[in-house]
């Protein structure tokens, strides 16, 4: 670097009021304050001594180092970029940002899972392996088929058998002269011998039944009840008793009858249970069959697809259509018929069920009243 004057000589002399420049302490030392102590430690010695300046010390060797400098310790800036060059996101919105959704694990099918054939021809023991597969189809249709059949359990409402026991009673009124006491009429009429039928009935409760729960009736059991007399003592037109629900039926807890006579008089009691849902008889053919004697539409149909699956009459070609055998070539009268159509033709094998029958004799013989007692078993919502 060149100097700005010429070197100081006899010849060259600064103007008047000019010092001249060389070497040595050129600038009048000034005040300094030191910087204050930083937590790293003591203050780097001044390489220039006391004295020297700090804008007059030399600069270490090495040139100028990047960094903070002496003992301070730099903080890297925060960044969310890859280079850490840029300041992150300002989130005003107060919004958490969306999540990173990592894929779920897809189940495989059944196909991903079965062996090639080249695999199967290497590795003998991958026999083992596809047994297994055939194994779990088989339990994932079991697992499948119980758990259809829960939930159709619990659509419908919990039935419990419970023991409906009945009481069948008579009592005989003897014939009273005229004169007799209490034996008259108010109008001076006698009274002859009758009798007087009662048939009554409760539901046996367990220990356990609530006892503030409220009762049902006898007559809510039932549809239909008929007492048939003897028709030589009664004749064709009073040798009946019938009683049929309706819908402005009241509920009773017996039903009675009462006849003029004083003899022996056979008696059949016919009670049909009211079914909830409804029952049919079938066929006496179909009911061989079908191993089914009484039961609901539904059951019924159901037995018949698995007669029908059981012995494969389901048509390869056309699976809606059934071949009948023999049996039910006789039954329906037909060869060929669509499944649909199974519950139309199935209507005329339907009939009632058969109902209760009681046979029971009103004796007048060793006492006033005779009792009989019976017992049936209905299967009825709690």
């Amino acid at each position: 670097m060149s100097q700005r004057f010429p070197p100081a000589g006899p010849g060259n002399q600064p103007p008047p009021g000019m010092r001249p420049y060389g070497p040595g302490n050129n600038f009048p030392p000034r005040g300094y304050t030191p910087p204050p102590q930083m937590a790293g430690g003591p203050p780097p010695p001044n390489p220039g001594g006391p004295g020297v300046p700090m804008h007059q010390r030399p600069m270490q060797p090495g040139g100028f180092q990047g960094g903070p400098p002496g003992n301070m310790r730099g903080s890297p800036m925060p960044s969310n970029a890859p280079g850490g060059n840029k300041r992150p996101a300002d989130n005003r919105s107060g919004q958490q940002p969306p999540k990173s959704e990592y894929p779920t694990k897809k189940k495989k099918k059944l196909a991903d899972k079965i062996l090639p054939q080249k695999v199967r021809d290497l590795v003998p023991e991958s026999q083992a392996y596809m047994d297994l597969l055939a194994f779990e189809r088989k339990l994932d249709a079991t697992i499948m088929r119980k758990r259809l059949d829960i939930q159709e359990a619990l659509k419908r409402p919990m039935k419990q058998k419970r023991k409906l026991r009945i009481f069948i009673s008579n009592t005989f009124y003897p014939s009273k002269e005229t004169g007799e006491a209490g034996g008259a009429d108010p109008g001076g009429e006698s009274s002859v011998a009758s009798w007087e039928l009662r048939v009554e009935g409760r539901l046996l409760e367990d220990n356990k039944s609530d006892p503030n729960k409220i009762k049902r009736k006898f007559s809510s059991f039932f549809k239909s009840l008929v007492i048939e007399l003897d028709k030589e003592l009664y004749g064709p037109d009073n040798h009946l008793v019938e009683w049929h629900r309706t819908h402005s039926t009241q509920e009773t807890d017996g039903f009675q009858v009462k006849r003029p006579g004083d003899r022996n008089v056979r008696c059949t009691i016919l009670l049909l249970l009211d079914y909830q849902p409804l029952q049919f008889k079938l066929d006496p053919r179909l009911a061989r069959l079908l191993g089914v004697h009484t039961q609901t539409r539904p059951v019924i149909i159901s037995a018949l697809w698995q007669y029908i699956k059981t012995h494969k009459l389901q048509d390869s070609h056309e699976r809606e259509y059934i071949t009948c055998d023999k049996y039910l070539e006789q039954i329906f009268i037909c060869q060929h018929m669509k499944f649909a159509v199974i519950p139309q033709r199935i209507n005329p094998l339907l009939h009632p069920p058969d109902p209760i029958i009681i046979n029971h004799v009103i004796t007048f013989e060793g006492g006033l009243e005779s009792k009989q007692t019976a017992s049936t078993s209905k299967r009825m919502t709690p």
